[in-house]
């Protein structure tokens, strides 16, 4: 198992950097190009939502990233905030579902990021802050 984590100013600038380090640091798999792309999607997804939903837009709260991977290609990723929560979990995956119309948000980040995931789960407590944890299985590449 390897592992790391990020902590990092709920700032937009910030999201390039956290999409960045994990595919840096999954590089020694060898992923393709697609998987790549769907990681930096994934993280996209989650690290923004945490600064637009969690934080509100504020910018003094924190984003943890946490990326992990085992022998076997296995690649865990956890998005952490501790902003507002979610009130309605089942109602937040809906599809066009956003609590941000007013900053013109598709409503379709949890669905993208699930699209892309082999396991995908979220933990939240209103007041407390959410936890997305996802699980992504790359394949052998030589």
């Amino acid at each position: 198992m390897n592992r790391m984590t990020l902590s990092f100013d709920a700032k937009m600038e910030n999201e390039a950097f956290a999409r960045t380090s994990a595919v840096a640091f999954l590089m020694p798999l060898n992923p393709t190009v697609d998987e790549i792309m769907e990681i930096k999607t994934i993280l996209a997804e989650a690290v923004v939502n945490c600064m637009i939903h969690g934080y509100q837009g504020r910018e003094e709260g924190q984003v943890r990233v946490s990326v992990s991977y085992d022998e076997t290609h296995r690649v865990t990723i956890e998005v952490q905030d501790s902003g507002v929560g979610i009130e309605d979990i089942t109602l937040a995956r809906q599809p066009l579902y956003t609590t941000r119309a007013d900053l013109e948000r598709s409503g379709m980040g949890m669905t993208i990021m699930e699209s892309f995931s082999d396991e995908f789960e979220i933990c939240s407590h209103p007041g407390e802050g959410t936890t997305v944890r996802l699980v992504k299985q790359l394949q052998f590449h030589e």
